[in-house]
C-alpha cells in the first residue's frame, strides 16, 4: 500500500506526534516512540470522526488521521489479494516460466486469465538462482508493449539477490517498476518495457 500521513497517536493516556505508514500487512508509527502493528494480530478496526482505532492482544491505539481514517480502515479490513498486487485481471494472457506452486496456478485459473499468446500481458519467471535470470531477454521479447515481466525469487538467499535480478532485467533493456511480496518466502520484481522502446 505504501501510504503515509503525519498524525497524532493516542495510546495509554499519552498523545504522540509522528508519522503513520500503512503497508501491505502492517501499520507503522514513527515518532518519539515506534510502534508496528501487524494486521494479522488485530481484533478490532474502526474509524469514526477522523480517528482510526486499532485493537489487538489487549492493547489499543487511536490515530488522528482526519479524512484518511475511513480509507485506511477499509484497506486494513480488505487488503489486496496477491493477484491484485501483481496487476492480474480477467482476460489477460499469462505465461508461466519455471515451477510455481499449485496454489498460485489455482488462483490464476479462478481469475479467468487466458492461455499464453505469442505476446503476453504478464509473464512470470520463477528464478531460484542467478543462472535462471538468463531467460529474461527471451521472455522480454514475448511481452506486449505495455506488459509486465515478474521475476519471482526467494528472499534472503545468496544464490540469487535482488541486485542480480535488477541488473539482469536492465541488461535486457527493461525497467524495474514494482516490488511485491509474492509469498512468505518469495519476492516479486516487475519489469516493463520503457516507453521509448514500445
Amino acid at each position: 500500500m505504501g501510504q503515509e500521513k503525519e498524525c497524532r497517536m493516542r495510546r495509554g493516556g499519552r498523545a504522540l506526534d509522528g508519522k503513520a505508514l500503512l503497508e501491505t500487512d502492517h501499520l507503522l508509527f514513527r515518532g518519539a516512540e515506534r510502534l508496528k502493528i501487524f494486521f494479522r494480530d488485530l481484533t478490532g478496526v474502526a474509524a469514526a470522526g477522523g480517528v482510526l482505532r486499532l485493537d489487538w492482544g489487549g492493547s489499543s491505539v487511536e490515530l488522528e488521521l482526519g479524512a484518511a481514517a475511513d480509507k485506511w480502515a477499509h484497506k486494513i479490513l480488505h487488503p489486496p489479494s496477491r493477484l491484485d498486487k501483481l496487476g492480474m485481471k480477467a482476460g489477460l494472457s499469462v505465461r508461466l516460466q519455471g515451477a510455481f506452486d499449485r496454489e498460485f496456478t489455482a488462483e490464476l485459473d479462478a481469475a479467468g486469465v487466458k492461455a499464453p499468446a505469442k505476446l503476453c500481458d504478464l509473464i512470470f519467471l520463477a528464478a531460484s538462482r542467478s543462472t535462471d535470470l538468463s531467460r529474461i531477454p527471451g521472455l522480454a521479447r514475448r511481452l506486449q508493449p505495455a506488459g509486465g515481466l515478474w521475476v519471482i525469487y526467494p528472499k534472503g538467499v545468496e544464490a540469487i539477490r535482488e541486485i542480480d535480478v535488477i541488473r539482469a532485467g536492465r541488461a535486457a533493456g527493461l525497467k524495474d517498476t514494482k516490488v511485491a511480496a509474492f509469498s512468505a518466502t518469495h519476492t516479486g520484481l516487475r519489469f516493463t518495457i520503457p516507453l521509448a522502446g514500445r
